[in-house]
């Protein structure tokens, strides 16, 4: 089989989760199960099933660390004061005794909310913020290549088993903005992502992680709505529209085919579930 990423010639070996929380414990439980030695790094220790250091990265770290030779960092920006990733990520740089081989960075395609339309934008598109979170993403991305050489990775709307915002709006005959263009990845397939920027010898320096689908919200709470049997629900008043298409050729090339290809592959598992 042609593999031009050398999707199996690296090893994670020792891997540090920054900011490990759902899918930073999905993927450190796939790493773990395969062999890797696995450390979470997060405010709180809580019940992780591998060991954990607690540190409130907005301040610098009060010990050394030891020796990883992959890191993931799955920090969500901060919701109300200054960003986290300048503190976070020069901490984090400090305190590791030699540079890792291989760091992940979990960006977000909101540095694109800037550039609203129905042009797909590709990782070859500059992106363009609208919102302080959006430029606390991009900050991040740029700390994280300048201090690490890291890898980045911009997902889409997440959803998946304990990520079901959008199927409750429906249940709840919420409103929606039935006119605005929205991009997904089950989260199963970004884990698999990201266990595949690890190993990979020669990983893209930056990836979109997004379905096959971009789709109008409209469309996915309408599929929705029928497979739960209830009413499509409300449009919002005014619908004002906008976001963003996101091509994933770049993605499907470097891991194949998806396992949840489209919005109702995803969906339709979940409402069965219920």
């Amino acid at each position: 089989m042609n593999d031009p990423w050398g999707l199996e010639t690296r090893a994670p070996g020792a891997t540090l989760l920054v900011g490990c929380g759902k899918l930073g414990v999905r993927l450190g439980q796939r790493l773990q199960a395969q062999g890797s030695t696995v450390t979470a790094m997060r405010r709180h220790a809580g019940d992780l099933p591998f060991p954990t250091i607690a540190a409130d990265l907005s301040h610098p770290l009060d010990r050394a660390l030891p020796d990883f030779d992959s890191v993931v960092i799955t920090l969500p920006p901060s919701t109300e004061g200054d960003s986290i990733y300048p503190p976070a990520l020069r901490g984090l740089a400090d305190a590791l005794p030699a540079m890792p081989s291989r760091v992940v960075f979990v960006s977000s395609t909101r540095v694109f909310e800037g550039r609203p339309g129905e042009t797909p934008l590709t990782e070859r598109d500059t992106p363009a913020v609208s919102s302080e979170r959006g430029g606390d993403l991009l900050e991040g991305e740029h700390l994280a290549m300048e201090l690490f050489g890291a890898r980045i990775v911009r997902p889409a709307g997440i959803y998946g088993p304990g990520r079901d915002y959008l199927i409750r709006r429906v249940r709840e005959g919420a409103p929606v903005d039935h006119t605005r263009r929205t991009n997904r990845i089950h989260e199963t397939d970004l884990v698999r992502l990201l266990e595949a920027m690890l190993r990979a010898d020669s990983a893209p320096p930056l990836i979109h992680a997004v379905d096959t689908e971009p789709v109008l919200l409209g469309d996915v709470a309408a599929h929705i709505a029928a497979r739960l049997g209830a009413e499509a629900p409300p449009h919002v008043e005014p619908e004002v529209g906008g976001g963003t298409v996101l091509d994933g050729h770049l993605l499907r090339e470097f891991l194949g085919e998806l396992e949840y290809p489209t919005f109702r592959t995803g969906y339709d598992e979940m409402i069965a579930a219920l």
